[in-house]
């Protein structure tokens, strides 16, 4: 290797002012890092702060979603409360309705039986005085003429017998439809009360399914909102999420850009060692050879000194 065409103070003001350059980017580098660990702490900040919206967020949810169902619950139980008092009033209602209109049966039960039987007496006192004159007259007849009846006595006699049996089937015959009555009126009381029975229980049952169709449409109503609910809480964890993951993917970055960064200062470190401990020892690969005495100016063996700055914006 040829000597330095240049003077040897040259060449030290030349390594000085490269020194100074290496400090310089050495501080450069030194506050992008650290603005970029400030930036990386901020973000860590911003992560863990939509971290614990996102669980308040969830336990806001669960809490709604839990007093909704208490809420829903009670609600439900007094529904049950007033439904069962109506129907117990009503109940009351159709027990007093049909024994009103037992009574009213009963009653007329009782005036038709009272009309028969007095039709009944009646129809038999006309028979027997009808009996009582005719035999009263056949009698008289008989005293005034028994002489001219005495032939005739047993025709009319037995003519009178036959007539009595005809009147008796007579009565027999009108009083026969009357028989029965009594069991014919409770047989119309039982099904009465049979229909009655049908009736109430149709009418319970369309009550019943009334009461069904409000409770599912009144919970089809809370279905939807509480769907709904769910689905804006969805919306808002994805939405956090999605900004955790960009965080996430910027801090990476981050991350990687101070190790860059952090290699670089090491490498511009170890080459800054060298250039002194070749300009210190004398190494004859250099191009000047420094007397003992020679000052140096030694840069930071901890700062970086790099030709060119790496660049790098954080999404």
């Amino acid at each position: 290797m040829g000597h330095c065409c240049c003077k040897p103070y040259n060449c030290l003001q030349c390594l000085d002012k490269t020194n100074e350059s290496a400090l310089v980017k050495e501080k450069e580098l030194s506050i992008e890092l650290a603005n970029i660990r400030d930036e990386v702490a901020f973000h860590a900040a911003k992560c863990e702060k939509l971290q614990r919206e996102k669980a308040e967020l969830e336990r806001r949810c669960e809490d709604e979603v839990r007093r909704l169902g208490w809420r829903q619950q009670a609600e439900l139980r007094d529904l049950e409360r007033r439904l069962q008092l109506q129907f117990e009033t009503e109940v009351a209602q159709l027990q007093e309705e049909h024994r009103a209109q037992l009574l009213r049966i009963g009653c007329q039960h009782q005036r038709q039986v009272e009309d028969i039987t007095a039709s009944h007496e009646a129809a038999l006192l006309e028979m027997e005085n009808s009996h009582t004159v005719a035999v009263s007259l056949l009698q008289d007849d008989h005293d005034h003429k028994v002489q001219e009846l005495i032939s005739t006595h047993e025709l009319e006699k037995k003519e009178l017998e036959e007539n009595f049996e005809k009147l008796r089937l007579s009565l027999q015959i009108a009083l026969a439809p009357y028989q029965h009555l009594e069991e014919d009126m409770k047989s119309l009381k039982q099904v009465l009360e049979m229909k009655n029975q049908q009736i109430h229980q149709q009418e319970k049952k369309i009550i019943e399914l009334e009461k069904l169709a409000e409770k599912n449409i009144i919970l089809e109503e809370k279905i939807q909102v509480l769907q709904q609910q769910n689905e804006d809480l969805k919306a808002r964890i994805d939405q956090n999420t999605v900004v955790t993951r960009q965080l996430s993917e910027e801090n990476a970055n981050l991350q990687e850009y101070v190790e860059k960064e952090t290699q670089e200062k090491k490498r511009l470190s170890r080459t800054n060692e060298e250039l002194l401990w070749k300009l210190q020892t004398g190494d004859p690969t250099s191009p000047i050879k420094l007397s003992p005495t020679s000052p140096v100016y030694r840069g930071s063996s901890s700062g970086p000194s790099s030709p060119a700055r790496v660049s790098m914006t954080p999404r």
